[in-house]
């Protein structure tokens, strides 16, 4: 679906209104108003009433304070016990996604259905073409008893007249692995153990019910106790301010981040150490290597295709590289990767070298609370930008791209643009050693990190946007 909706727009007031309070010093006093602020009496309400809107947006709240839904032990605990103990938290959990049932209710299961379109029609390929004997025929109008349907879509596809129609639930849809599913109430589960962390659950939902865990919290507690933060920015950034490198970094500078690492400069030694890697496997007689750079691929890997395991590289991400540059630059200080990544933060709680992650909604909600027009900022900066043997590491291809020419352009590539159910079974076949390429690049976005579930600008403009600012800062 669509990124640009009214759920997506009111997650990000949720999180502009905390920025703001975090910001004046006054979220133990404002925060349990921020529902009644959002959802005042006397408006019209989205769903039954308006006490039922102003619970969802408070569990929604619950997620960007950092807790899971579920942490909920008494209904009366107001959002200010929850900062005060959000404040207090010494520790965050690898569980980095979280549903809030107040708002997960509405989707039936997904099925197969008739629309008025039906014309009763005497060939009636629907009936004689199901395999359940579940099509019937009533007053000349189709019906399907969903007790003995077991949506395989043959009536569907048989229909001259496209008059049945499927129903999904979008989340379910959208996961590739099976990680989401409703229990007897209706309520969608996160099986972690399946789980993949890609977000495409959350950026699936029409209700907004699926939500990351923030931060925030422990980021505006580390500027009060006047830590050095240095934000590693993933190069997919330069997608999505319309605005020059330099006065992003400009802007982000001004929020209170002591210095910036381009996660592009981790990218070189990734790329520097997988040529290697993948010459020495070459070498040894290894069919193929494939990238490592995504981890919503390695947990795809780790949990789902175990027999690709031996043949994803073993060089750490351009996040991990980053974080050690950062951390043995400033040994004082705390990291926070900046990036589009639901991925990205299930993978930064192994990561000793970060400490917290912000995604790109969270970033513009903080220039937002600080009143920071990038528009406005200089455009020149004192930094040295990544090696342009890495300039396009964030799209479809860029990792190829890149290890092509460190190895003399001797690749026989295949990229996998996006991480589907289709793309799964083919990573299958490709595990079996059907292929004829000996590096194989996965990404779980289509079209690379630039279009990863946490960005503001999608699509073509992302992409445009993306290679101008590369092509102008001339990496």
């Amino acid at each position: 679906m669509t990124h640009t909706n009214k759920a997506t727009l009111t997650r990000r007031e949720l999180l502009i209104q905390l920025c703001k309070l975090l910001k004046e010093g006054t979220i133990e006093d404002q925060i349990d108003r921020i529902p009644l602020n959002m959802r005042p009496k006397g408006n019209q309400s989205l769903r039954c009433c308006i006490h039922k809107d102003r619970a969802v947006l408070k569990y929604k709240i619950m997620a960007l304070l950092g807790f899971n839904v579920d942490d909920e032990t008494d209904e009366l605990t107001s959002l200010r016990d929850y900062v005060l103990r959000a404040k207090q938290r010494k520790s965050l959990t690898s569980k980095v996604m979280t549903v809030v049932d107040e708002a997960c209710s509405s989707c039936q299961q997904g099925s197969y259905q008739i629309s008025n379109m039906c014309q009763g029609c005497e060939a009636r390929p629907c009936s004689e073409n199901c395999p359940k004997n579940a099509v019937n025929f009533i007053n000349g109008h189709a019906e399907i008893n969903h007790e003995t349907c077991v949506n395989c879509g043959k009536c569907m596809n048989e229909c001259p007249f496209h008059a049945i129609i499927y129903r999904p639930v979008p989340c379910e849809e959208a996961c590739p692995v099976k990680a989401i599913s409703k229990d007897e109430q209706g309520i969608e589960h996160i099986d972690h153990d399946k789980c993949i962390y890609c977000g495409k659950c959350m950026a699936s939902c029409p209700y907004g019910a699926i939500m990351e865990k923030s931060h925030i919290i422990e980021i505006f507690q580390a500027w009060e106790n006047g830590k050095k933060i240095i934000a590693l920015v993933a190069p997919s950034i330069a997608a999505q301010f319309r605005q020059s490198m330099p006065k992003v970094y400009n802007a982000i500078k001004k929020i209170g981040f002591y210095d910036i690492i381009e996660v592009a400069k981790g990218a070189e030694y990734t790329i520097e150490h997988e040529s290697q890697e993948w010459s020495e496997k070459m070498h040894s007689g290894c069919q193929f290597m494939t990238s490592s750079c995504c981890h919503a691929y390695t947990e795809l890997v780790n949990k789902h295709i175990s027999e690709l395991k031996d043949k994803v590289s073993d060089t750490p991400t351009p996040m991990f590289y980053a974080g050690k540059l950062a951390k043995e630059q400033y040994s004082d200080a705390l990291t926070v990767f900046i990036g589009p990544c639901t991925a990205k933060r299930h993978e930064a709680y192994f990561l000793e070298n970060i400490d917290y992650t912000l995604s790109f909604e969270e970033l513009g909600a903080l220039l937002i609370a600080n009143n920071i027009d990038i528009e406005k900022m200089d455009n020149e900066i004192n930094m040295q930008f990544a090696d342009s043997n890495v300039q396009f590491f964030a799209q479809s291809g860029g990792v190829t791209d890149a290890i092509s020419k460190k190895t003399g352009n001797i690749l026989q590539s295949e990229i996998i643009n996006g991480i589907n159910k289709a793309s799964i079974r083919q990573l299958k076949q490709i595990a079996k050693g059907k292929t004829e390429s000996n590096f194989i690049e996965v990404m779980s976005c289509e079209n690379g990190c630039v279009a990863g579930v946490n960005t503001l600008i999608k699509g073509k403009q992302a992409l445009e946007i993306f290679k101008k600012n590369q092509n102008e800062i001339g990496r």
